[in-house]
Formats: C-alpha cells, structure tokens, sequence
C-alpha cells in the first residue's frame, strides 16, 4: 500500500557471509485491536551495521524490537532472522534464534538481589550450562572488563549509577557472544556525560563484535553518532530512511520538524 512517506531506502552492508541480510523485516503490519502500530514496513540489517530507529512515542518503536525478538508476532509480513522466518519458527528453534541475540532494556532491568558479576553471568548459568564455575568466572570479569567495569563485580545494582547499570547490561547482553544487538533506548535517564559515554562503549563494541545492531532511541544526537542509518518512523510508516545528512537535507515537512524539535 502506498503512503504519503515512500521514499527510496537506502542500504548499505546489509549482507552476512551467507549473501543475506541478517536482520530483514519485510512488510510488517501489527496492530493491537483496533490501534495500528506499524504499517508495512520494511527494513534490513546486516552484519557490522548499526541502525537507529526514531520517532515519537507511540510510534511502534519498542513493538517493533518485540518483533524481532520473536515476543510479538506480525500480524501479516515476514521478520528474517539469518533467513529464518521467525514466525514458522517452534517455540525450541525460536529459543535458539534469541541465543543470537543480546538485548540491552532501557533501564537495564538488572535483577536488584544479584550481584554485578551475577547478573552478568545469568545468561551462561541459562545457557552454557557446560561451562565450568571457574570459566564462567574468567568470562564475567573479560565482560566487565570489556566495559570497563573491572572492579564491580561484587557490588549490587543499587550501589552504581545508572550509566553503570547501563554498561552492566551491555556485559550482560554480550555474553552468548551475539550476533544480533538490539538497545532500547541505551541512553535513557542519563545526563549527556554518561550518555556520551554510552555513545562510545557502543561504537567500541561494534568495532570489536561487528554484530548486526539495532538501536531504539529518542536521542538524535546518540543515533548520528554510533548509526550507520536511520529511519524514521511516524503513523507506522518509515517516513525516510538514510544516513542523518539524508535526513537533513529531506524536505519532508515531519522530518524536518522532528529533526527541529530533537
């Protein structure tokens, strides 16, 4: 269906080693009874890019993380992961598909009763479940070392900051070694030192993992900084889709108002 918003969309090193795009999203409509929340969108992620999707509240932001991880079901269209449709998926291939996956929430959700160094190696506890006590251990501290993090590994959630909590999560999300992340909202509550911070950690992590990333977020400045490409979306619709000097140089009156009002 045509809207108002189709526009060329831009993409750029959308392929894995296999020829396809690790994360592909393919005319996807979802709605909650009678609210529609996306409106057959499409868009594609590959291996070592970073997408940031925009657009305000209630714009189908986070359902369409839900998606991706197999929380929600489309309600027509197709969410490829690796090729995979994941609505074909059993409940077994699907739990696999997420072993792929590592998902930072937007106030971390650490569990508040575990220790730093715990809540790190919750999911090897779940999933490795072969790896050795003393393994495991050597893997936390590499995590929290990784963001920079070395000494907290006994301290509880309650005892650091939010940036913190935020860099602990990030451990957490790494720990199955994924090839897929996805941030909602990473800079969220923080003040602009932490977020920038965060900025950098991330632009670190991906240099070093060359995963598949998706990125949820308010924050304009934090999407050009770690993105390779935006989208922004509105009514569920992709309004555009490009590099931030694509956005700034559309004259899409919505984009250029969000881009004023961000």
């Amino acid at each position: 269906m045509a809207t108002e918003y189709d526009v060329p969309i831009r993409q750029g090193e959308l392929e894995d080693s296999g020829g396809a795009p690790v994360v592909a999203i393919d005319n996807v409509y979802k709605s909650f009874g009678v609210h529609k929340v996306l409106n057959g969108i499409s868009l594609n992620v590959g291996r070592g890019e970073t997408l940031a999707v925009l657009g305000r509240s209630g714009t189908g932001k986070s359902v369409l993380l839900r998606l991706i991880i197999g929380l929600d079901k489309p309600d027509s269209g197709s969410v490829r992961i690796k090729g995979q449709d994941t609505l074909v998926l059993t409940l077994d291939q699907l739990g696999e598909i997420r072993k792929k996956m590592g998902f930072l929430f937007q106030h971390a959700a650490l569990y508040d009763s575990l220790t730093v160094g715990e809540n790190v190696a919750f999911p090897l506890r779940h999933h490795r479940r072969e790896m050795s006590q003393s393994d495991r251990a050597d893997r936390v501290q590499h995590l929290l070392a990784e963001v920079g993090l070395e000494g907290a590994v006994n301290k509880m959630p309650s005892d650091i900051s939010g940036g913190m909590q935020k860099r602990v999560g990030l451990a957490r999300a790494l720990a199955l070694e994924p090839e897929i992340l996805l941030l909602d909202e990473p800079t969220a509550g923080l003040d602009p030192i932490s977020s920038r911070e965060i900025d950098d950690l991330i632009l670190k992590l991906q240099r070093e993992h060359q995963m598949a990333s998706i990125v949820v977020t308010h924050d304009l400045f934090s999407a050009k900084t770690i993105a390779n490409r935006l989208a922004l979306l509105d009514q569920g619709n992709v309004v555009i889709e490009g590099k931030f000097e694509d956005l700034q140089e559309s004259n899409i009156g919505f984009v250029r108002d969000f881009l004023k009002q961000s």
